[in-house]
């Protein structure tokens, strides 16, 4: 007999509510949830393919462990027993940087991988850290830490009350959205036309999106931070910088002025391909708008100059007074953020605490660089001890980061591997141990990430919608014991994690003047909490501390986990609102327009100008598909073929010039290597562009993926050698780096 189940969907950041129809324990359909107070019924492919992902046959269903050089199925006793043996003696032996730590991206989807991951660094104590964060959004983060004081303050478009939005280097109709949580970001975007409000989109591929828009600027790529400070240079030139309400709380107005003077509209078009008068029109309409917004994304990010483009676009925001006001980019109010601080000067965001071993690449947000994880392991320096453990946790840096072919090899020289995956991958099949997390329907889900940076306030959360099968473990106790395996404390209840997070959180609350717990007794609001487990009576903790929170009985109407509980569909809290200044950590407490750090790299820019001649040969863009999340969906057939597939696409022009027919494989050559695909000629990218998808390349031996095999594609990063980085932000440049083509014959296949 079937029933129905809601469950909201962790398979991209758009985070909807879905229906499941549940047939004894397997998922067999899932749909939109219309009474969803965020998604509205909305559901893309990945959700509507939920009962697929979650009963995929490759999922691994028990623990891994490594014996005679062969994984082999074990007990998770003998698991977590392995892990502790492997991973103690090189923190004793080397010190706890000889461990390293890579997340991946799948970690923000889960409530596991928000509850746990800072818990395990502490417990080993290391500094060697490496997420995906460094392949996409680090550049963001890092502008936000220096303009606002805090690298996760990142203020997103008002996109349902907005007048003009500004597109750059996102295609938000293919991925969802990235640092925007929005459902249903295409119906957003055609309510926004609706209205008349104007879309402009800047991207060298005219994708789903640009197609949608008002104005499409083919810009070439690289080049988003030069376009940026010209159109900063024209609100300058032409008076029109109005910061409104905004003045009293920003400081550097003046100073950019100067900082920009050389970038005119005029200087730029060359490098930008992108003609002086569109950049001054794109200046002029962005500030004569009602309101407007600038969002730009991982094509702006993944680029030389990543940290200088995401400072500008917040910098376009600000000189025009659409920050932090209705339908300009504003910051969420999630509702398990920390209990709001008075508004006041903070400890500020500083860069380049430590560096890694082998080329001194600075931190950020406490992180060094993905792409330097090989060097760290097979690379022997007077500077340390190089990486001889690696936990991995939802990541497969094999694929995801460049240059695979040799952090292959490097995974294979390591003493001790531990991954937390549900697969066999292109990286976890180097593990000595594999620790698999159960199917997302046998998990709960609250988006503690997501809401963070949704474009409204909202708060959801769904229990498992079907229990976990006999021989799972929970992936909140998974982690919960790994953080004890390693950290010294291996036989421990898993409980007592949750336990002491509880009991030092209150401890701390009672004690902070602004806390709305100050005073009270830690123990009696222990006793308050509620849940079926640790991980849900830390959720509760969270809700009832939070802004909008009940602090435990003070504000009855507030929020905790019953009051969540009884509203399955989730609770609306209201579209943004203006909260400047409270949320500024700077030292100065206001928005720091020109940071020291931003001032010391934009020499770099300038001297980007001197290079404003066309390339010489082709340069190279990655691409999404709406079925794709990463290398997360390949082993789906629902999810795969069709217009998904691992194709380079040319220009026309192009392909005539080079001899390259529909179809026809064509070697793609860069300075991490080569790789061979079949040839899409296309004018949907600009002429001397290629792209390829990122996340394929299923064809390496020991990966238990059998459908990804079928059809294994190219990894698209082993193109990289890995040395090319954003400076300041360690972000790995993945767009408009240079690379040759050439047409295959029979006789050269």
């Amino acid at each position: 007999m079937s029933r129905t189940a809601l469950r909201i969907c962790p398979l991209c950041e758009a985070t909807c509510g879905l229906v499941l129809t549940v047939e004894g324990t397997a998922v067999t359909a899932a749909r939109g949830d219309r009474d969803d107070v965020f998604s509205r019924g909305f559901v893309c492919p990945k959700g509507a393919s939920f009962g697929a992902v979650d009963s995929d046959p490759d999922r691994l269903r028990t623990p891994l462990v490594r014996r005679d050089g062969e994984l082999r199925e074990a007990t998770w006793e003998e698991a977590f027993d392995a892990v502790a043996a492997g991973v103690r003696p090189v923190v004793e032996r080397y010190g706890p940087h000889a461990v390293g730590v890579v997340l991946g991206n799948p970690n923000v989807h889960t409530v596991a991988g928000a509850l746990y991951p800072n818990l395990l660094l502490g417990a080993l104590g290391t500094r060697s850290l490496f997420t995906a964060s460094t392949l996409d959004q680090m550049p963001k983060h890092v502008s936000s830490g220096l303009l606002f004081g805090d690298a996760n303050a990142i203020p997103v478009p008002d996109l349902d009350r907005t007048d003009h939005l500004l597109l750059i280097g996102a295609n938000p109709l293919e991925s969802n959205g990235s640092l925007c949580t929005a459902p249903d970001f295409p119906g957003r975007l055609k309510a926004l036309k609706a209205r008349g409000g104007t879309l402009t989109v800047v991207d060298p591929r005219r994708t789903r999106t640009a197609k949608l828009a008002d104005r499409h600027v083919a810009i070439r790529p690289g080049a988003d931070a030069l376009l940026l400070a010209a159109m900063v240079h024209v609100l300058y030139a032409e008076d029109l910088v109005d910061l409104g309400a905004l003045a009293p709380h920003v400081t550097g107005v003046g100073e950019v002025e100067a900082a920009v003077r050389d970038f005119t509209p005029e200087a730029v078009a060359a490098a930008c391909d992108v003609d002086a008068g569109v950049t001054r029109a794109l200046a002029r309409e962005l500030a004569a708008a009602p309101t407007a917004a600038v969002y730009g994304r991982i094509g702006s990010c993944t680029v030389p100059h990543g940290t200088l483009a995401s400072w500008l676009v917040d910098v376009l925001n600000i000189l025009t007074g659409n920050l932090d006001r209705p339908g300009g980019a504003l910051f969420p109010q999630a509702a398990t953020d920390r209990t709001p601080r008075p508004a006041g000067p903070g400890r500020g965001f500083a860069l380049g605490r430590w560096h890694s071993r082998v080329s001194g690449h600075p931190e950020a947000k406490g992180e060094l660089p993905l792409s330097a994880l090989a060097e760290e392991i097979d690379t022997v320096t007077d500077a340390g001890e190089p990486v001889r453990a690696l936990l991995t946790i939802a990541a497969n840096p094999v694929l995801s980061a460049p240059d695979g072919n040799r952090l292959d090899k490097a995974l294979d020289s390591l003493d001790f591997m531990v991954s937390v995956d549900p697969y066999l991958n292109e990286t976890s099949r180097h593990a000595h141990v594999v620790l698999p997390p159960p199917p997302p329907a046998q998990s709960p889900h609250h988006d503690f990430a997501f809401n963070t940076l949704a474009v409204r306030n909202q708060v959801r959360y769904t229990r498992p919608a079907v229990p976990l099968e006999p021989g799972r473990t929970a992936e909140t106790e998974i982690l919960a014991r790994l953080t004890l395996a390693v950290g010294g404390m291996h036989g421990t209840d898993p409980a007592a994690v949750d336990a002491m997070v509880i009991e030092q959180t209150l401890a701390k609350s009672v004690r902070e003047p602004h806390s709305p717990v100050h005073g009270r007794d830690p123990g009696e609001l222990t006793a308050r909490l509620t849940g079926e487990n640790g991980p849900e009576r830390r959720l509760d903790l969270m809700l009832r501390l939070g802004p909008y929170g009940d602090s435990f009985g003070a504000r009855p109407d507030g929020l905790n986990l019953e009051r969540l509980l009884a509203h399955p569909h989730g609770i609306d809290l209201g579209p943004l609102r203006p909260r400047l200044p409270q949320p500024l950590k700077t030292r100065s407490g206001k928005v720091e327009l020109l940071p020291g750090p931003i001032a010391s790299d934009l020499p770099r820019l300038r001297r980007a100008l001197a290079e404003a001649g066309r390339p010489a040969g082709l340069v190279l863009v990655g691409r999404r598909h709406l079925r794709s999340n990463n290398s997360w969906m390949h082993n789906i057939p629902a999810l795969t073929g069709g217009s998904n597939r691992c194709t380079v696409h040319l220009h026309p022009e192009d392909a005539a010039r080079l001899g390259v027919g529909e179809g026809q494989p064509v070697r793609v050559k860069g300075a991490g290597g080569e790789v061979t695909a079949p040839a899409e000629i296309t004018d949907t990218v600009r002429s001397g562009v290629v792209s390829l998808p990122h996340g394929w390349g299923h064809d390496r031996p020991g990966v238990r993926q059998t459908h990804a095999a079928t059809d294994p594609g190219v990894n698209v990063n082993q193109l990289l050698d890995g040395s090319l980085l954003d400076p300041l932000s360690g972000n790995a440049v993945l767009n408009g780096v240079p690379v040759t083509l050439t047409p295959l014959t029979g006789a050269q296949l």
